[in-house]
């Protein structure tokens, strides 16, 4: 308005025409418009049309209406309207460069910030701190949908625990205009994960849904990571298991040769007592347990070994089985299986050391937890491409969520811990002989009878 003022008083007192006015009061115009807005330009314009008007305009000092004044408003007011427009949009383009390069920045601390976390702590404690931080939110939840817990780091509104999950159980982003907050849903790849709120904020789509996947990858990766670790840490441990195991195993071997060559030579000489001979024949009986015992310690630690490779020949499953109850002692023991086999099934490619010790432990584990006397049977089928050995016995059933842990280093089911005690070894290590066969074995409980063991290996092809 000051400009327009002066550009009057000086273009009046030297005589310049109406044309060359219009054209200075527009240049105000285009400022005011510029760096003021329409409606200031629209003052402007009234103003500047005004004074033409009044001082070139003839009759001179009179506000007499004219066409020419019409027109040059009618001009000041359309660049008023262009200048103006044009220059709110080239200052809101400019605004959100700088917030999305802003947001960027940020996007990319988070990301650096995300990689150095502690990846032994819980992820979802430590990610919603780090995004309030850096970011300046008033509050921030995390939705984690693999345990169902929600995060969270400064305040949130108390609908904004139900938007958070439904962001995720809905599968889509959406925004509060009215609390500015962001409701995102965690992705990995197309598969979601879980949900983000973002509390106050003016952030871009582009940017949350960024951020949203920036925090679906920073879960994953941190559970990823401590699967290795523990995994890794199960296999040192089985390394260092397998190692003592091992060692123990050779320790124990040399004594007790020498103990049961020493019981049994009592024995054999005789001449004693009928309490000192019951006292040599029990250390006897307790040395070849012993020695059983190591024999299945260096097994076990041979069939964890990394050269180990099975000596496989064509084998028939049912003379497995006569080898194995061939060599139990008591033949009471002998009498209590039921032995059923077709004619005419199908060998496997079998190591026959492996396939007596892998046989010969479920054969014991019937005899030591079935009921005494019980009938025990034993059959042996087909079951597509493998042939299938199942031992039955009468007596505990195992629970359904123990039959797979049975097959596990050193676990007994609670239900045998008032029955004869066992190492837990036996059937690991029957596991190991099977899987290093490319078979399967398995545990099947018969409620009101017993539990049955089964395993299956792939039969030789028929040529």
């Amino acid at each position: 308005m000051a400009g327009v003022a002066a550009c009057t008083w000086a273009s009046f007192h030297l005589g310049q025409t109406f044309a060359f006015t219009g054209f200075l009061y527009l240049v105000f115009v285009v400022l005011a418009s510029l760096y003021g807005g329409f409606w200031q330009a629209t003052a402007v314009s009234v103003s500047a049309a005004a004074a033409l008007n009044y001082f070139f305009v003839p009759p001179i000092f009179s506000f007499a209406n004219s066409p020419a004044n019409w027109v040059a408003l009618g001009a000041f007011e359309f660049t008023a309207l262009i200048i103006s427009r044009l220059s709110q949009r080239a200052r809101a383009q400019a605004r959100e460069a700088i917030a999305g390069r802003r947001d960027m920045e940020r996007l990319y601390e988070t990301s650096r910030r995300i990689l150095l976390l502690d990846t032994s702590g819980e992820p979802g404690n430590l990610i919603p701190p780090l995004i309030r931080d850096i970011f300046d939110l008033r509050g921030v939840q995390l939705f984690d949908a693999q345990s169902a817990v929600l995060h969270q780091s400064g305040e949130a509104p108390a609908e904004a625990e139900f938007h958070t999950r439904n962001a995720y159980f809905r599968g889509t982003e959406t925004f509060a205009a009215e609390s500015r907050n962001w409701y995102c849903v965690l992705r990995l790849g197309v598969r979601p994960v879980g949900g983000l709120a973002l509390i106050d904020t003016e952030m871009s789509k582009l940017a949350a849904t960024a951020l949203a996947s920036l925090c679906g990858i920073a879960l994953e990766r941190s559970r990823t990571l401590q699967r290795e670790f523990r995994a890794q840490a199960a296999r040192q441990t089985e390394q260092l298991r397998t190692a003592v195991l091992d060692a123990l195993a050779h320790e124990f071997k040399t004594p007790l040769a020498i103990a049961r060559t020493a019981s049994s030579g009592l024995l054999a000489v005789g001449g004693l007592s009928e309490l000192q001979a019951e006292l040599v024949t029990t250390i006897d009986q307790q040395a070849n347990r012993l020695d059983h015992l190591a024999s299945r310690l260096l097994r076990a630690a041979m069939l964890d070994s990394a050269e180990f490779q099975p000596q496989r020949k064509p084998l028939l499953l049912s003379g497995v089985v006569d080898g194995v109850l061939g060599k139990l002692d008591l033949p009471a023991d002998r009498a209590r299986f039921r032995h059923s086999c077709p004619a005419g099934l199908p060998s496997v490619m079998a190591d026959q050391e492996l396939m007596l010790t892998a046989v010969g432990q479920l054969v014991d584990n019937s005899l030591k937890y079935s009921e005494p006397g019980s009938p025990i049977d034993i059959r042996i089928s087909t079951r597509g491409a493998a042939v299938v050995f199942t031992v039955s016995s009468k007596g505990i059933v195992l629970a359904a969520s123990d039959r797979e842990h049975v097959f596990e280093r050193f676990y007994r089911a609670p239900e045998t811990h008032h029955l004869p005690a066992g190492t837990g070894l036996g059937l690991s290590i029957v596991r190991k002989i099977v899987d290093a066969h490319g078979g399967s074995v398995w545990a099947e409980g018969v409620a009101g009878y017993g539990t049955s063991f089964s395993l299956a290996l792939p039969s030789v092809p028929a040529h």
